[in-house]
């Protein structure tokens, strides 16, 4: 059910990525399994100048965006989407290029291009479940489809 209003626990988010690269189609988005947190941050370009008319108050524009987003969990052998992104640890290139979605608690999405860059592909205690971590980058403009029926 999707939220409408309120607040919402973070495991209602969806994170998809494309285990065919670039060339996913929607059969091949699939659930990364055992994700436990998620950081988004963005980054925006902004350009600064002080034409004289402001009297030495700075003008800005932004032009340029980009983000990514960092989630940590454990190394579940055998799942699909788990198994794609620790994959991409020992490669370079178009080989870490792919397709990524976030659905959201009321029901939008943000689909885009990606870079996995895979920063921990196992590891953790001796007496811990081995972890893997990864962050996810935009590459180019996404496609952001909001909720139907919203305001």
């Amino acid at each position: 059910m999707a939220v409408t209003s309120g607040v919402f626990p973070v495991f209602d988010i969806v994170f998809k990525v494309g285990t065919s690269g670039r060339a996913s189609a929607a059969a091949q988005m699939v659930i990364i399994k055992e994700m436990e947190t998620f950081q988004i941050a963005i980054d925006t370009n902004v350009e600064e100048w002080t034409p004289m008319e402001t009297k030495g108050w700075i003008r800005r524009l932004a032009t340029g965006k980009g983000f990514s987003i960092t989630l940590n969990g454990k190394r579940h052998v055998g799942d699909p989407g788990n198994d794609y992104v620790a994959s991409t640890a020992w490669k370079s290139g178009l080989d870490c290029s792919s397709k990524f979605e976030i659905i959201f608690p009321d029901n939008s999405k943000l689909a885009f291009d990606c870079i996995i860059s895979v920063s921990t592909p196992n590891g953790g205690d001796s007496t811990n479940v081995s972890g893997l971590e990864v962050e996810i980058m935009s590459d180019g403009v996404p496609t952001y489809t909001p909720a139907s029926g919203g305001s």
